[in-house]
């Protein structure tokens, strides 16, 4: 279940461009089955519609302090909106916005609102690039952070300005993450460093070509995002992918494409990490040369010896198993078996010493590569336990929760 469902996500829409996103991100917080409120200021409404906003979150959508209506007036209680928020979601968050913000300037709904706000505060600033690099926005949002408030980080890319630059407000799927591990964070994964691995490795024939294996990198995809959202400090190399992951709230990414370069990337932390994941479909070989530009079709088919790649499961197993100062450290491996292999999954455990191995099989029509979802089982010296059919971002979320019952770290 998600972190969201039933909670109480209000949300405060300014009066910025990026404000033709919110829908989005109202659809995806329905969808996390969390229960939408919106304020809007009144310079908001020339960039989105109340209407929409409110088919999309089944709500009415609040605009005033006052409310007037034909033959009525009434205050629109914000400190009854404030009291009801689990989370209050400030989007897009204008320079004007953030400098009343920190001044306590009170004349719309909306501040009036996060002046009275108890919850969590989550801001998702966007501007010009010149008005966000200020120094002025740069207090604002610094004295933000200082008050335990968390404001997200403004990519860099094309403004209506028609300018580049920092100032893009956070996109809708980063914003929703950022909700997901406010409310989700669990006190056992608090300053708990996991390192994750995922995806393929590309080993080059010539600057062109290279032999890979045929990993999707969805369920490394399904782990981080579980382990964003339980609050632990995770750090994720990852092969070439085509699954297009938002920037994960308490992830650090390491992009990588061979397999030497993985573990060069592995190795610096390894001594650091509570728990790791390897994940990742490391191509076993790599060619012992890498030809220079593109090698012509009229040559032919070079013939190619091969090396062994490291394996980066056994040496951290090894790493471990040698080192009494890591005994406390946790490794979980997965085996894609041909077929349905236990025997095999434990023998992997075994030789590579590791704490756990998710098998899984190729060509599963339920799982394996290439599917939404996947069938696994939990292979251990403590015996077997085969989950059913899951998505992987499902199975990434019980995984996530089996580790903190199971063990400590």
């Amino acid at each position: 279940m998600s972190s969201l469902a039933g909670k109480h996500v209000l949300i405060g829409i300014t009066g910025g461009i990026a404000a033709y996103k919110l829908p989005f991100l109202v659809r995806l917080l329905r969808a996390q089955e969390a229960e939408v409120r919106i304020l809007m200021t009144p310079a908001a409404e020339d960039f989105v519609t109340p209407l929409t906003l409110a088919a999309l979150s089944g709500q009415p959508v609040h605009h005033h302090l006052v409310e007037r209506l034909p033959g009525q007036t009434s205050w629109n209680n914000h400190v009854a909106h404030a009291e009801w928020a689990d989370v209050y979601i400030l989007a897009p968050a204008t320079a004007n916005t953030l400098a009343k913000a920190v001044q306590g300037l009170c004349d719309n709904l909306v501040m009036a609102t996060y002046l009275s706000a108890k919850c969590p505060i989550i801001w998702a600033p966007a501007m010009d690039l010149d008005m966000y690099a200020h120094p002025s926005t740069q207090q604002n949002i610094g004295t933000l952070k200082a008050w335990g408030q968390h404001v997200l980080p403004s990519p860099a890319g094309p403004l209506a300005s028609g300018l580049s630059g920092a100032g893009r407000m956070a996109e809708p799927e980063t914003i929703l993450h950022a909700a997901l591990r406010t409310l989700g964070t669990r006190p056992f994964w608090q300053g708990k460093r996991v390192l994750l691995t995922s995806g393929p490795t590309e080993e080059a024939v010539d600057d062109v070509r290279y032999v890979t294996n045929g990993s999707s990198g969805r369920m490394g995809d399904g782990l981080a995002r579980a382990f964003s959202a339980a609050g632990a400090d995770l750090h994720w190399v990852h092969g070439p992918s085509h699954v297009q992951t938002p920037d994960l709230p308490g992830a650090t990414y390491y992009p990588v494409r061979s397999a030497e370069e993985m573990w060069t990337a592995v190795k610096d932390m390894q001594v650091d990490f509570d728990l790791c994941i390897c994940a990742a479909a490391v191509a076993d070989f790599r060619p012992s040369k890498r030809h220079v530009g593109k090698r012509k079709k009229a040559a032919g088919m070079p013939s190619t010896e091969w090396v062994e790649n490291p394996d980066i499961l056994a040496r951290l197993g090894e790493a471990k198993k040698s080192d009494p100062s890591k005994l406390h450290q946790r490794i979980i491996g997965f085996a894609l078996e041909a077929e349905w292999n236990e025997a095999e999954a434990l023998r992997k455990a075994q030789d590579k010493h590791a704490d756990l191995i998710v098998l899984n099989q190729v060509g599963d029509p339920q799982g394996g590569m290439h599917t939404e979802t996947n069938r696994i089982a939990l292979v251990s010296h403590s015996g077997v336990e085969e989950w059913p059919v899951a998505s992987k971002e499902a199975l990434g979320e019980s995984l996530v929760r089996w580790i903190e019952t199971h063990w400590s770290l």
